[in-house]
């Protein structure tokens, strides 16, 4: 399930992701495209004008180029810097640097004259004029000896002049962009794919854990209260097998019936509490209250028990230490961990419960002598139904909720709870709140 849903992520990031980048590159190339065009046709019509004019003729010796008379591939551009430009008879230069040439043809497009500052073969210019004649328009490009030619027609009485302008250099430019775009949207895709996978694992790993707790909390419930409802199944089997028999005779089986239902109840209860506490988390309201005043009465209801089960008590209160939250949640709390601390310390054990101020907070710790905690459980007692002794805490009436309820409660006030633990030794727990 959830692979799927890492899968359904990703693919919809990648869908996204690429069409804004589709959307992106579309933009760029629109807009670079557009400037080429614009000065492709700029230069070819100041060219054009220059062939126009009277003077817009090559004087003085031919340049040849040597190799068949045709022009070399990619030879030049506009602003191409081969330091050869175009001159009039009296030795102006056109308005641009460029390689261009200009034909004049009948009304049959039959080649009557060439300008050119380059020495072309009679097949070269007949293949120009025949890209243009077979043109629907007065403007146009082709590809020619590799090279990329815009071309303008304009009639006259003689019949058509038409001007070339070599616009390889810029056509480079438009293939070039979009290489580099299919180049860039490939790297970057397979970019974000990698991040979005890590990203995507990491944003489902708290889900995940999530769902695994609530099923492992909804198999933790079923267990509990698997145990009590067969206790009072089997005890009311037994009453009505002897329907007949007076209450008094069967009182026993009445009480553990009752004694299971209260563990239900108090079961139930911690359920309800800790699902309440989750929602209602941002509407509590706190004031500021005597937390050392809270915790002595906890440790003054709790002496009795103390003393019954044969335990050394020791605690250090410092006094008239305030917090803000709630006062009855915060001793239960102190109740928690007390009797926690009281089930576990074996007879003649130490409690040591101190109170105190520290820096900015304070600081409630319970400490027990006993069997301690192994390091492998530590990190998981306050998880809900977590024992780290199954058996023994059933023994000894628990459920495994009172940590979790004490960390919630924590939780909402702000503050940390933290355990420690040397086995065969000693366990504590530490609760760290903001002072009021």
């Amino acid at each position: 399930m959830f692979t799927k849903l890492r899968n359904r992520f990703l693919v919809v990031n990648l869908v996204i992701i690429s069409f804004m980048m589709l959307l992106a590159f579309a933009a760029i190339y629109t807009i670079t495209y557009q400037n080429v065009r614009k000065d492709i046709d700029m230069e070819l019509g100041r060219v054009s004008e220059f062939y126009h004019k009277p003077e817009g003729k090559f004087g003085g010796e031919k340049q040849k180029d040597g190799g068949g008379g045709h022009l070399p591939k990619g030879d030049g551009g506009i602003g191409s810097g081969n330091g050869i430009g175009i001159g009039d008879g009296n030795g102006n230069p056109p308005p641009e640097r460029s390689v261009s040439f200009s034909l004049q043809t009948d009304e049959q497009w039959n080649i009557t004259s060439a300008n050119s500052r380059f020495d072309m073969d009679s097949a070269f210019y007949d293949l120009a004029a025949s890209e243009a004649a077979s043109a629907r328009s007065n403007s146009g490009k082709f590809t020619l000896d590799g090279n990329r030619w815009a071309y303008k027609i304009q009639s006259n009485g003689a019949g058509h002049q038409v001007v070339y302008l070599d616009v390889t250099a810029q056509q480079k430019i438009i293939t070039n962009l979009v290489y580099t775009f299919s180049a860039v949207g490939l790297v970057m895709l397979i970019l974000i794919y990698f991040t979005s996978r890590y990203f995507a694992n990491r944003s489902i790993a708290p889900v995940k854990e999530a769902f695994n707790k609530q099923k492992q909390f909804i198999a933790d419930a079923s267990h509990e209260l698997k145990t009590p409802l067969a206790v009072i199944n089997t005890n009311a089997d037994v009453l009505l097998a002897n329907s007949e028999d007076t209450i008094r005779n069967q009182a026993k089986w009445l009480h553990r019936i009752q004694s299971e239902t209260e563990r239900m109840k108090t079961l139930t209860n911690d359920l309800l509490y800790l699902t309440e506490m989750d929602d209602s988390r941002a509407g509590m309201i706190f004031s500021n209250f005597n937390v050392s005043e809270s915790v002595e009465s906890v440790i003054l209801t709790m002496e009795a028990v103390v003393f019954e089960k044969d335990l050394s008590l020791r605690y250090e209160i410092e006094p008239d230490l305030a917090v803000r939250g709630n006062n009855e949640q915060i001793k239960q709390v102190a109740m928690i961990l007390l009797d926690n601390a009281i089930k576990y310390t074996p007879a003649k054990g130490t409690i040591d419960i101190s109170l105190k101020k520290r820096h900015h907070e304070i600081v409630l710790a319970v400490a027990n002598t006993g069997d301690g905690i192994q390091p492998e459980h530590l990190e998981r007692i306050f998880d809900r139904f977590y024992r780290a002794d199954a058996s023994r805490s059933r023994r000894l009436g628990g459920y495994g909720l009172g940590l979790a309820i004490a960390k919630s409660i924590v939780e909402q006030h702000r503050g940390k709870i933290v355990a420690k633990s040397t086995p065969k030794e000693m366990t504590s727990f530490t609760v760290l709140l903001p002072v009021g």
